[in-house]
């Protein structure tokens, strides 16, 4: 279990925490820390999906990459979350059509199909080993997001044509999930879930196959323009290129107040379950679906391969993690499955991942040649590599799908950064109890 201070939580450590992921990964990523000073074209500051994508497709095309993480690839959240593969953003269309019209709408979903593609892409062709598993239900935990969720599901399949939606009754949910919590809901058969460490680590070896040079265990402390090019400072060495990319999501400490006015870090907590058994495990949840129910502050899980419930719940807005994680999880495991309240906990970790006040990513070029891609509330493992090659593709010269998302407006935190945690967890407690009532 994770119980670290906030330099612990934020500086990377030579190993990854002691997750179910870190115990079943499957291959290794060799990537030494900088110590020298090098020159490149492109440097990219992260190495998580977005990072590890854009590094990926940057050398690919024959540019000289160097990507530099402050931990193990993969330390942060993209070795760390539920691996819940969804479809689109966080943010559903009905809001997107309102706040930035049903062109800018459709447009939006399209990339969100190109990005599920993209994931697909990137499995088949590197033939990584993550086992990506079909099926998505979306469980409302009361009657009026049933029929929330119903009339949204109806939408995207008569406006944007999207057909591997369905509606789910009372009576089926509860067939597919026995938990007497759930209502209905809808199934996603193109979302569904994987084993986060693998797919970023499968994302790292293709990007070394290609040329581009990994950095791990190499913190950053500083990023400077120097004339016409940049210079990003390390704890052992330096960067001189171009370009630079800050993948850096929750973990960015400081180099970019630009960013860090509209992505702030929160925590989330997953525990995962002894092995329950095939047959058990089937009983709780049907057809080896992913769950993410309706709850403000998500409650989401899946059957892992070897049979162990997968649960997430619970966040917090500190540096701080609960002393005891595992017990934090299990109180929310409970409310759901109240029948594995005696079932023991064998993994229990923390992690860090990035929120936008619209919950939308917040892709830009903030100067010429500096890069930012993060925040996606959430909905990582789809968005981050795709989007990854997106800014891959705008540092190539085509800006296209670029535009698509940097155009998308994403506010300041009130307060900005000083204030955005109080403001925030001031918001989220009054979303939090709205579930409860």
């Amino acid at each position: 279990m994770l119980n670290r201070n906030r330099d612990d939580m934020l500086n990377g450590t030579s190993d990854h925490p002691p997750s179910y992921y870190a115990a079943t990964a499957t291959g290794t990523l060799e990537a030494k820390p900088l110590t020298e000073e090098l020159e490149c074209d492109v440097c990219v500051v992260g190495g998580g999906y977005t990072g590890l994508s854009a590094a990926l497709h940057l050398a690919r095309n024959g540019v000289k990459v160097a990507l530099l993480e402050q931990g193990p690839a993969g330390w942060g959240a993209s070795g760390r979350n539920g691996g819940q593969v969804h479809v689109g953003i966080r943010r559903g269309q009905y809001w997107i059509e309102k706040h930035l019209g049903l062109q800018h709408a459709r447009a939006l979903w399209n990339q969100a199909l190109r990005a599920r593609e993209h994931l697909d892409w990137l499995i088949t062709t590197y033939g990584i080993d993550c086992d990506l598993k079909p099926g998505l239900l979306h469980a409302a935990h009361k009657q009026r997001h049933v029929l929330e969720s119903h009339r949204y599901a109806e939408h995207l399949r008569r406006t944007y044509d999207y057909e591997h939606i369905r509606c789910v009754d009372r009576e089926e949910m509860h067939s597919l999930v026995a938990s007497q919590g759930y209502l209905g809901g809808t199934l996603d058969t193109r979302g569904g879930h994987l084993h986060a460490l693998n797919l970023a680590l499968g994302i790292g070896r293709a990007a070394q196959a290609h040329g581009a040079a990994l950095y791990e265990n190499t913190r950053v402390v500083g990023v400077t323009r120097r004339g016409g090019e940049w210079e990003v400072e390390t704890q052992g060495g330096r960067v001189r290129s171009r370009q630079v990319l800050l993948a850096c999501n929750g973990y960015l400490r400081g180099l970019s107040r630009t960013v860090e006015r509209r992505v702030m870090p929160i925590n989330n907590y997953i525990a995962v379950t002894e092995p329950l058994g095939e047959t058990r495990a089937n009983e709780l949840v049907r057809h080896g679906y992913a769950v993410a129910d309706s709850r403000f502050v998500v409650y989401y899980f899946r059957m892992t391969p070897d049979h162990r419930l997968l649960f997430g719940g619970g966040e917090n807005y500190s540096y701080k993690f609960p002393r005891d994680i595992a017990s934090y999880v299990r109180r929310h495991i409970n409310r759901v499955f109240p029948q594995l309240s005696c079932v023991a906990i064998d993994y229990a970790w923390g992690g860090t991942l990035a929120i936008t006040p619209s919950r939308l990513p917040f892709i830009r070029e903030l100067e010429p040649g500096l890069y930012n891609a993060s925040g996606y509330s959430g909905m990582g493992v789809v968005l981050a590599p795709y989007l990854g090659r997106v800014v891959a593709q705008a540092m190539l010269g085509d800006r296209n799908d670029f535009a698509q998302w940097s155009g998308i407006p994403v506010a300041r935190f009130p307060g900005g950064v000083a204030f955005r945690a109080p403001t925030l967890i001031a918001a989220m407690s009054l979303a939090a109890w709205r579930d409860r009532i």
